[in-house]
């Protein structure tokens, strides 16, 4: 392929260093190169005017993406983020879905907690006057070769984080979202490909992958949608963060299209399914990862 026919995406693939962080989930504003998750060839068309919504990790990778498709999109925006190293990443964040001419929130809570679910929600829905669109995004993962070496400490911190969090917001959510609204879970291509060095997380992305499917049953009646979508390897802050500099250089080459993603290239399978545009689809996980999926 010739370099003016390569695409940013794959451009930006080719510049990554390697590099690490020692922070979890990661600082977006160290990343060499920043991830792509702005795409200028993207153009809203009010598919989601009028909507309020919740983004969980919203800060940084495919949350800000997300983020910011939403708010080209017409939809006023929160993000919720963890910790003080990510306030930079949430700042800019906000100002990227403010300079669309909707309204944006940050908070910087422990969703571990069962009560800052609930407070959460409470502060969006009493600031934007209601919630339509929540998206379970927030995770982390810490590699290990051998179960052994996964202690009781960190099997609970990857289960709170990835999958308690997400069930206390999805079930204290149910005061706020009504027909028509929809719930979006990010769940991994682990789920389906399993991965040998992480055992805890991607059993939490086979839980949240079981719950969507599950929930999506539970709640139809109400005419409230639960979907997920399952990234493959994409360029976010908990790589770096996760993984060693040479692993972190060649992440995604593994992958049929033989490299990384951006997160720039899931944000339309999200607005897909929070929009009308996705209303005859519940209970489904939309696969956006390079055809990593079918290299296992």
């Amino acid at each position: 392929m010739s370099e003016q026919n390569k695409s940013n995406y794959e451009k930006a693939d080719e510049e990554v260093t390697p590099q690490e962080q020692e922070f979890q989930p990661g600082v977006e504003s160290k990343m060499k190169p920043e991830p792509i998750y702005d795409d200028p060839e993207y153009k809203g068309s009010g598919k989601l005017k009028g909507k309020k919504a919740l983004i969980t990790g919203g800060d940084s990778g495919i949350g800000r993406a997300v983020a910011v498709a939403f708010a080209k999109e017409g939809a006023d925006v929160a993000i919720a983020y963890l910790a003080d190293e990510e306030d930079g990443d949430a700042d800019q964040t906000v100002r990227d879905i403010e300079k669309y001419g909707v309204r944006a929130m940050k908070v910087k809570t422990d969703l571990r907690e069962e009560e800052n679910c609930r407070t959460l929600l409470r502060q969006v829905a009493d600031e934007f006057g209601g919630l339509n669109i929540l998206v379970n995004n927030a995770g982390v993962q810490f590699p290990k070769k051998d179960i052994e070496a996964i202690t009781a400490a960190q099997l609970k911190n990857t289960f709170e984080s990835n999958f308690f969090s997400l069930f206390y917001l999805t079930r204290e959510s149910m005061a706020y979202l009504k027909d028509g609204d929809s719930i979006i879970n990010t769940s991994s291509v682990t789920a389906y490909n399993g991965s040998p060095g992480l055992l805890d997380y991607s059993a939490t992305k086979g839980a949240i992958t079981a719950f969507t499917r599950s929930f999506a049953q539970n709640i139809a009646s109400k005419g409230i949608r639960v979907n997920a979508v399952a990234p493959g390897p994409i360029w976010t802050p908990l790589i770096p963060a996760t993984f060693d500099a040479q692993t972190v250089e060649q992440h995604g080459s593994d992958t049929t299209m033989k490299r990384r993603g951006q997160p720039a290239e899931l944000a339309p399978a999200y607005v897909l399914l929070a929009s009308k545009d996705g209303s005859y689809m519940t209970g489904q996980t939309i696969h956006v990862d390079g055809g990593d999926f079918l290299t296992s």
